[in-house]
């Protein structure tokens, strides 16, 4: 059976939608048989399993997967979403240096608001570079804060300029 983008999307939805229902290994059965139905001919399909992996807590088996969607392309949303969810991946399987690197590159989009910065802070922190990380997190908040903005950024700088 060929499903529309629509009806694939959908599928995918509701999916998702009873995640903490499912086993393991039945969450990701379910979502590469999605996954090899995509229609859309890019990296939506891989972009999904990866997730799926990732949350079963299949880390390498979800790397690859990620790696897989970069290469076929995604919509700037996914793209977004790719990166906080491929750099939290990466750090939890230590690979730190590249999950810093795909942080500091995710792309900017609403869905993912200041998630990337903030798992850079985690990422950071599995680092050592401590200051960077309580730096980077302070600044990923500075925008939604009412007041004391301009007192923020002078503090999170002094983490990691010098000065006190």
């Amino acid at each position: 059976m060929t499903l529309t983008t629509e009806e694939w999307e959908a599928a995918v939805r509701e999916l998702w939608g009873r995640f903490d229902a499912l086993e393991r290994e039945d969450g990701v059965a379910a979502m590469r048989g999605l996954a090899a139905q995509s229609p859309a001919g890019d990296g939506r399909g891989a972009f999904e399993l990866a997730g799926m992996y990732d949350s079963m807590g299949f880390e390498a088996e979800a790397g690859a997967e990620y790696e897989r969607a970069l290469a076929l392309g995604l919509d700037d949303a996914r793209h977004a979403r790719l990166a906080v969810q491929y750099g939290s991946t990466l750090r939890n399987l230590g690979r730190l240096d590249e999950a810093i690197a795909v942080l500091r590159a995710a792309p900017t989009h609403e869905s993912t608001g200041s998630a990337p910065r903030i798992v850079l802070a985690l990422a950071l922190h599995s680092a050592g570079r401590k200051d960077e990380a309580l730096r980077e997190a302070i600044e990923a908040q500075i925008d939604a804060l009412p007041r004391y903005q301009r007192s923020m950024r002078n503090y999170a700088a002094s983490l990691t300029d010098g000065s006190d």
